[in-house]
């Protein structure tokens, strides 16, 4: 396995005075480049820049509601998409971290009524996607084109008018009915045998966490991993009718480039369905430079940030990335690079640390039009360039 070097906990945070920080990075010029590409009066990001523990930049850009007017801040609470697959693979360490599985097992192991898959599928392999599960195309073919082959094994599940299920804010399974398809699903490749991303295995792993502790993957992340951390605005959201104070609302363009609503009504979690602020997300950017967490925190971090397999991601792409227990981990021209996107309805994320520099850049878009990948490459260069 590729290992990659990583100082996680022996660098306090530095406190500086704020007008240094603005002097020295030239924080007025970041601010001005964000509000010239979001919008004051469109649906917008809020957006985290902190280096060594400290803000730079922690602001709203743009509404957070565009039908009340209401303004983005760093109080919003975002839907987080996949990002959410970092805080899952905690859930899962802290589990075998406390005895209570062990990672190189079978998931039969300890989950119910699975399916025969012929080998072992092994927990640390569906958390690196090298467990060789599918995807939401086993559930149903809608939106995929014509001439699209569904893989052997795929339920191809329809809606009540016949027509194929529509995931997402449409078509509706709750989440104990979703559970029991994942529960079905074929594998599609040999585990261990290639990288394939895949979010019906975080699904599982939120199965696993559920049915070993005895707590869904919301109650257990409360107890385990957000309240121990001070994170107390989030939380695995896995009721589609709750009220959630300061959310930012999701909204796209439909084809004449007006906004609609964008809201999903699937509130199953695991491959995401985190929802946090930029304050908490500062909270959980210091747990890798000063831990907290396991029964060792500074051994228990230094594990976390070891690739689950050394097969690499997407290898076509000729990248040099590995998979971390929910994260990428590259070299970039800017040093090590932990990274990981998410993108659903109303949601479009991009999370990046830089952990040579304790550098954290982290844009958070409710609006599917935004490009949060450009916003934070401009970010990235205002920083390694300043």
């Amino acid at each position: 396995m590729k290992r990659f070097t990583l100082l996680v906990f022996v660098l306090p945070f530095l406190v500086l005075n704020a007008s240094s920080y603005a002097e020295s990075h030239q924080i007025g010029s970041l601010d001005e480049k964000l509000k010239s590409l979001i919008p004051a009066n469109e649906a917008g990001c809020s957006i985290g820049v902190f280096e060594n523990g400290n803000a730079l930049i922690k602001d709203g850009y743009g509404l957070a509601n565009v039908e009340l007017n209401v303004a983005m801040s760093n109080d919003n609470v975002h839907r987080m998409a996949s990002v959410s697959k970092q805080f899952v693979a905690m859930a899962v360490r802290l589990l075998a971290d406390q005895g209570a599985i062990k990672l190189e097992n079978g998931i039969s192991d300890y989950v119910e009524n699975l399916p025969d898959y012929g080998t072992k599928v092994s927990i640390n392999s569906i958390i690196g996607h090298t467990g060789g599960m599918g995807d939401y195309d086993l559930i149903s073919t809608y939106g995929y084109p014509e001439d699209f082959k569904a893989k052997e094994g795929a339920l191809n599940l329809k809606a009540i008018s016949g027509h194929p299920m529509r995931i997402g804010n449409e078509d509706y399974l709750s989440v104990s009915e979703f559970h029991e398809v994942v529960k079905k699903l074929p594998l599609v490749v040999e585990p261990d045998t290639e990288w394939r991303y895949s979010n019906m295995g975080y699904i599982m792993l939120a199965i696993l966490v559920e049915e070993v502790s005895g707590l869904t993957l919301r109650e257990y992340t409360d107890k385990y991993v957000f309240k121990p951390l001070g994170m107390d605005n989030t939380f695995f959201a896995d009721d589609a009718v709750e009220l959630i104070k300061n959310r930012a609302y999701g909204y796209s363009k439909d084809v004449d480039g007006n906004y609609v609503n964008d809201m999903t009504n699937l509130f199953v979690v695991g491959d995401g369905g985190l929802h946090t602020t930029i304050n908490d997300m500062q909270k959980w950017d210091a747990q890798f430079y000063t831990p907290k967490l396991g029964k060792n925190p500074v051994t228990f971090m230094e594990e976390f940030m070891l690739p689950n397999s050394s097969l690499p991601v997407n290898p076509d792409s000729g990248a040099d990335i590995f998979y971390a227990n929910g994260q990428g981990i590259s070299k970039s021209e800017n040093g090590l690079l932990v990274s990981h996107s998410g993108g659903w309805l109303g949601a479009n994320i991009m999370y990046r640390r830089y952990p040579d520099n304790q550098f954290m850049n982290l844009v958070m878009c409710s609006n599917t039009s935004i490009n949060a990948t450009n916003i934070a490459d401009e970010i990235d260069k205002w920083y390694f360039n300043k």
